[in-house]
């Protein structure tokens, strides 16, 4: 239907790294901007399409609902929700795509028929693309991204980062069971969120989620695969860290990975701790940061040898933890213990056994207390 062009009508456009905040966001600002509209007041077009030809009709179907009039007068809005083709994607890059896409940048220029609203969110955007310059332009528009927490992040800046997103939910988790969820989402918001939704509707908000319960709830990944197996090392738990180890090999995983990413650096960790602590009486840390207490009073000389994050500094986080569990190894069961690893390491090499029996043994042999 032709109609009137209104080049202040309004477009807004959401974006960013972040899915999970561009979705939520979304969905707020359209219910804000046609609060209770029915079928006829707001028309949804899904833009989260796989095939080039999807695309391509979502984008027609988009152009086609902005050039509609309201149904009885009034306002309409229309949404293009999730749109990935707006991504740097082969989908995306394709011609089929392009030239819809700049038909609805053409129209969006020009201007939008009165009473009509306009919602894109798409994440992941390219910055590089002409769509995205356009709308930038045109639109009002967020960006949502996900945190960076800057080159020399490490455990301690994620953990963190999902501390604050527990503690804005107010669902009560234990240290250990922070650090598993962090294991397990890393940086996705989206996926943080749906697990933080999923471990209150099981636990609610006032009892304490644990570290089992997590483990238990939130789907395994290599990341959190590898923690658990590190952290069940860390407290000498050998029926976890077999459970792990099984999980991990099921998932694939080849045991000199198992053994570089998992073993070999918390053992490390373990052994040189344990060496410090008794060279020097360091007292044990209540929490993993207060370790870094410790070392600052320690000389250059003394901390040379310890490991250290991307930027240089000491990874007094990791070190931290190995100090809270180095109670539970003695020295020289950890010097055997770090002996074994490079034993193993040759075994898994040399073709004779199969990864999993290898690392099996090298745990029972490194775990089970000796009577």
């Amino acid at each position: 239907m032709a109609a009137k062009k209104s080049p202040s009508a309004p477009i807004h456009f959401l974006t960013g790294t972040d899915e999970s905040g561009v979705k939520k966001a979304a969905s707020a600002l359209v219910e804000k901007l046609s609060p209770g509209a029915d079928a006829f007041g707001r028309e949804t077009i899904d833009g989260a399409v796989e095939g080039v030809e999807q695309a391509a009709n979502a984008i027609h179907s988009t152009i086609q609902a902005l050039l509609t009039l309201p149904f009885l007068g009034g306002s309409k809005l229309v949404w293009l929700k999730s749109a990935s083709f707006l991504a740097d994607t082969v989908t995306g890059r394709s011609d089929t795509v392009l030239e819809p896409l700049q038909r609805l940048c053409d129209l969006l220029v020009e201007g939008l028929p009165d009473g009509v609203i306009f919602v894109l969110s798409a994440p992941l955007a390219d910055k590089r693309r002409t769509a995205f310059r356009t709308l930038s332009k045109v639109a009002q528009t967020e960006v949502h991204n996900r945190p960076e927490l800057g080159f020399g992040a490490g455990e301690e800046q994620f953990i963190e980062w999902t501390t604050s997103r527990v503690r804005d939910r107010d669902i009560q988790l234990d240290a250990e069971a922070v650090e598993a969820l962090t294991a397990r989402v890393g940086l996705d918001t989206r996926q943080l969120d749906n697990e933080l939704d999923k471990l209150e509707t099981a636990f609610g908000k006032t009892r304490t989620v644990t570290a089992a319960e997590v483990r238990a709830l939130v789907p395994q990944t290599r990341e959190g695969g590898i923690f658990d197996l590190s952290n069940a090392l860390a407290h000498r738990d050998l029926p976890l860290a077999l459970e792990t180890l099984e999980q991990l090999m099921t998932q694939g995983e080849k045991g000199v990975g198992i053994l570089l990413a998992a073993i070999v650096p918390t053992m490390r960790n373990l052994l040189i701790v344990k060496e410090l602590m008794l060279r020097h009486k360091l007292p044990t840390p209540n929490q993993p940061n207060g370790f870094a207490r410790s070392l600052d009073r320690l000389s250059e000389d003394d901390v040379a040898h310890l490991p250290r994050k991307k930027d240089g500094s000491v990874s007094a986080y990791a070190l931290g933890i190995a100090a809270i569990n180095g109670s539970h190894y003695s020295l020289p069961e950890l010097e055997v213990g770090f002996a074994a690893c490079a034993t193993a390491n040759q075994q898994l090499f040399s073709g004779s056994l199969t990864d999993d029996v290898i690392i099996a043994r090298l745990l029972i042999g490194v775990m089970a207390r000796k009577s």
